[in-house]
């Protein structure tokens, strides 16, 4: 396995430099040992070409027999140098064969298991920024980490989603056959956190038209483009860039403002805004009498602020969204 904090890349970087290495070695031994060695096709000595040559088919276990040592010195230095050069890139291209292809079989066996059972889960398309804050919100609000799938194309981005122990998916997501590897028909939701808003749209369309009851949350850098996705079937549209820009903005004149919407969007920590069913003791009541702080009622469909006279009585089936406390093992 990548050692700590090495990608797979730098690890199969790390790992062709110390079979290059091998073959160099190997070469030089031969070259500078040159009398030792005959070449049975060339009488006029061991050139550097050969030597490399000597080296690429002997270390490799080719081995065609057309330079050979012929000393005794030579077949020492064989003996003692080439033939543990010979092991050392051996174990290291085998090793490393033999490692992908157990991750894969191990990784595919994972993901057979997970999708026989599992159900309502959240995939996460793109583990960037906005992917990473999204995953961490789940989890926050109580999502358990084998409920979230997460796709990307980049190896490291999902090297470190399983490091959370979260599902997770390699390819491209504008394409079916990978949202089905994910589940995406038994999911509840999908979050669409990719770099490009014409992605965005892609795996939009791809995910309404596969589950056409999902609900897809996406974001978007461009507002002109918010459109777009709501047409494409996206329930919710997040503007990334303007979310910021109006953020950024009030934090010049209100900063305390803007330290309560980050409080409020920060699941684990002081304040934050959830979601419940109302109680059959609150059935009738106002939604402004209760003791939680209700900042707006869900009824079908639809979204009222608490002060709408639509919902001044509550109904069976309404969900409240309200002002609630960080549980002190989250503060912790």
């Amino acid at each position: 396995m990548p050692e700590s904090g090495e990608t797979p890349v730098m690890a199969l970087l790390r790992r062709f430099g110390i079979a290059m290495g091998a073959l160099v070695i190997t070469a030089l031994i031969v070259y500078f040992g040159g009398d030792g060695y005959k070449d049975n096709n060339n009488d006029d000595g061991i050139s550097l070409l050969d030597a490399f040559y000597y080296s690429t088919v002997s270390v490799s276990t080719t081995g065609y027999g057309d330079i050979v040592p012929v000393t005794d010195f030579a077949r020492l230095m064989t003996t003692i140098f080439v033939t543990p050069l010979r092991l050392i890139f051996l174990i290291t291209f085998v090793g490393t064969t033999v490692e992908l292809l157990t991750e894969r079989s191990r990784q595919g066996f994972r993901i057979q298991r997970w999708r026989t059972r599992v159900r309502n889960h959240t995939v996460v398309v793109g583990y960037g920024t906005k992917g990473r804050a999204a995953v961490d919100t789940l989890l926050g609000d109580g999502t358990e980490p084998t409920d979230i799938v997460v796709v990307d194309t980049d190896r490291a981005q999902l090297d470190a989603a399983s490091a959370l122990g979260l599902v997770t998916v390699t390819g491209n997501a504008s394409r079916s056959s990978v949202l089905r590897i994910a589940g995406v028909q038994k999911a509840k939701a999908i979050v669409i956190a990719t770099n490009r808003d014409d992605t965005a749209v892609l795996v939009t369309l791809t995910a309404r038209e596969m589950a056409p009851d999902i609900r897809i949350v996406a974001s978007v850098r461009e507002s002109e483009n918010v459109h777009l996705l709501r047409q494409s079937g996206a329930n919710s549209v997040i503007v990334s860039a303007e979310t910021a820009g109006r953020l950024l903005g009030a934090a010049t004149t209100t900063p305390a403002v803007v330290e309560v919407i980050e409080d409020l969007l920060t699941p684990d920590a002081g304040f934050a805004i959830s979601e419940r069913a109302v109680e059959e003791s609150e059935v009738g009541g106002s939604p402004r009498h209760l003791a939680d702080i209700v900042l707006g009622v869900v009824r079908g469909d639809d979204l009222y602020r608490v002060d709408a006279s639509a919902v001044d009585a509550l109904e069976r089936g309404d969900r409240l969204l309200y002002v609630r406390k960080a549980s002190p093992a989250d503060e912790d």
